[in-house]
């Protein structure tokens, strides 16, 4: 039997449940970033209201997972180590996102090989967030 290939075309994308699943993931991963103690420097980085963050993840997820790319659609287009940049962006902070994203992830009906690969794939944007963090402007 073959593994499912990831990264592909769109397959992480229906992988993850298309718009519906990935949204169900950031709603986690927000859940994650209110209540672990890890991330309460991370969530006042955040504004109060939620809304508007969640909708900008989850559409930059699903194109970044390979599906339509509806950020750009409706904010334009993004760097997202940039974007992050006037962030105080350390390890911690990169971990303490990782953990609120695995979270999510633990919560989700995806295949175990699914949540490891894309763990370790969001790993280098967190990392590309935190070393973008650390360069004088």
């Amino acid at each position: 039997m073959d593994l499912p290939v990831y990264g592909q075309s769109d397959s992480s994308y229906k992988a993850a449940g298309e718009y519906e699943g990935i949204r169900q993931l950031v709603d986690d991963f927000y859940i994650a970033m209110d209540t672990l103690p890890e991330a309460q420097n991370i969530r006042a980085m955040h504004p109060q209201d939620l809304t508007e963050t969640r909708d900008k993840l989850t559409r930059f997820l699903c194109g970044w997972m390979g599906g339509p790319r509806l950020y750009r659609e409706k904010y334009g287009p993004i760097d997202i180590p940039v974007a992050h940049r006037h962030l105080p962006i350390h390890e911690a902070e990169r971990d303490a996102w990782l953990l609120c994203m695995k979270d999510a992830l633990i919560r989700q009906p995806y295949d175990i090989e699914f949540k490891n690969y894309l763990l370790k794939q969001l790993a280098i944007p967190a990392e590309r967030c935190r070393q973008a963090a650390q360069k004088p402007e």
